[in-house]
């Protein structure tokens, strides 16, 4: 039988034990993270759910599409000379940057034109030559109109804002040659059906005991996001933390997309902005000032990501730094608690260039992402020639950024898809274990991209489902 000493011992090395543990700013969590993303939900991403296209007027030319026009009477290119700042002239027997027009979508028939130095496409009323085409407006302004030939929807004409088309000698039309479909953000009627309760109780079930979710700057205008945004996020995001409380899951909400995009994914035109000047670092920190008040004293709140891959060098180190600092002081302000995970730099920088500042404060996490895709270095890689650069590459490039006074580390996005073909379950299976193995050591835990997606491997909800990840 203890006595009353020997009780009181073991009571406080129980308490101990559970205590997070402190050493120069480091907080070390007492679980691991063990989570999905929520990718493709409120930041909506086509790839992620093809038919949420479906039935849009004109999906071809959604926002962010890139277009290059061909003359169909003489032959050559629509051109915005020098890239910008200057004429538009179909004179170009080639199409590459300059001929490129990037799409701001208005309504399904009307659009405004950006070139590749980034200036809008306008008329210029005062050259005595008549009126001519150029690309000098450094904001949007005048809009054109793009009338589809209904015999040949790849012919198309353009219509001027003084509601006259734009025309060479001889008059001419335009042969539409390509698009690239990007990313568009908005539609309420997927938020409420993608990510419902049960797919929350499915999580906590299944050895996952967090979501990271990604959401978009415009969030913080919800219910009224400036166009070409559309509210309802905010509402989503709040249905989240309410199944996330139900269900004893935690959240890390992830700033995924910023204002003029930190990396020119998550913007409406693949111009990547963020950092450039004074007003998008504060409208992001608004962004990070909105959330964090909204929901530091929901228990389910467990970490702050402040930005999501930004990308070296157009968002500069001293940038990144600058908003580090003060969206750490922001989430301080509302919270003792929260973690505040700042993502590495894409690109090339160092991978412990964020040390000096993160190691300096407490609860930070640094964010690596971690994917076996999107490079050349894995076009000819075999299954095992995959699972061993889980093991030693990947090892060594986890094991460089973790340290004992440094920041926590947290794998925020990987997925067991790679580009081996014709790769068998079993295949998978190893795959998905090494880097589990692997990504499992990080001091703050892992995230896999994504929850749901339509390409199977990359869905966790159907490699659980299928036996082909198992927690």
């Amino acid at each position: 039988m203890a006595t009353s000493s020997t009780r009181q011992l073991l009571s406080v090395c129980f308490f101990l034990c559970y205590m997070p543990s402190l050493s120069n700013g480091r907080v070390t969590p007492n679980f691991k993270i063990r989570a999905v993303n929520l990718g493709g939900w409120l930041v909506t991403e086509g790839w992620i759910k093809p038919s949420l296209f479906d039935g849009i007027p004109n999906k071809d030319f959604l926002d962010g599409t890139e277009l290059q026009f061909k003359s169909v009477t003489v032959g050559k290119y629509l051109c915005a000379e020098q890239g910008g700042g200057t004429i538009i002239v179909a004179n170009r027997t080639s199409a590459s940057g300059w001929e490129t027009f990037k799409l701001w979508r208005i309504n399904e028939t009307t659009f405004q034109f950006r070139v590749l130095n980034k200036q809008f496409m306008g008329l210029n009323y005062t050259t005595g030559n008549g009126i001519d085409v150029v690309a000098i407006a450094n904001t949007s302004s005048e809009t054109f109109q793009i009338v589809r030939n209904s015999d040949d929807l790849s012919r198309v004409r353009i219509k001027a804002p003084n509601g006259f088309f734009l025309q060479v000698n001889p008059p001419l039309c335009f042969l539409f040659l390509f698009y690239l479909l990007l990313k568009i953000d908005g539609f309420q009627e997927h938020w409420r059906t993608f990510i419902v309760e049960e797919d929350f109780k499915f999580i906590s079930k299944n050895g996952i005991n967090a979501v990271r979710i990604p959401v978009g700057w415009w969030i913080a205008s919800d219910p009224k996001p400036p166009h070409p945004y559309i509210g309802g996020s905010l509402k989503a995001l709040d249905h989240a933390f309410l199944w996330s409380r139900n269900y004893g899951i935690k959240v890390i909400i992830d700033l995924h997309a910023a204002p003029g995009s930190q990396n020119g994914f998550e913007h409406r035109d693949g111009f990547q902005e963020w950092g450039l000047s004074e007003q998008n670092i504060q409208q992001t920190i608004n962004v990070i000032d909105f959330l964090t008040a909204r929901y530091a004293n929901n228990p389910s709140l467990y970490a702050v990501e402040l930005i999501n891959e930004p990308l070296a060098p157009g968002a500069s180190l001293d940038s990144i730094i600058k908003y580090y600092k003060a969206g750490y002081e922001i989430v301080r302000k509302y919270s003792k608690t929260a973690y505040v995970v700042m993502s590495n730099r894409l690109g090339q920088a160092d991978p412990k260039e964020l040390f000096p500042l993160a190691s300096g404060l407490e609860r930070t996490v640094i964010d690596v992402h971690y994917y076996n895709l999107f490079s050349n270095v894995f076009n000819n890689m075999t299954v095992q020639q995959n699972i061993n650069f889980i093991n030693t590459n990947r090892t060594a490039d986890l094991n460089l950024v973790t340290t004992s006074n440094g920041p926590l580390t947290f794998v925020g996005e990987w997925v067991a898809e790679w580009k081996v073909s014709r790769a068998t379950r079993e295949d998978y299976q190893k795959f998905a274990d090494a880097q589990l193995q692997v990504h499992g050591r990080a001091t703050f835990g892992w995230a896999y991209w994504t929850l749901k997606n339509v390409n199977n491997h990359w869905s966790l909800q159907w490699m659980i489902q299928n036996g082909y990840i198992k927690l």
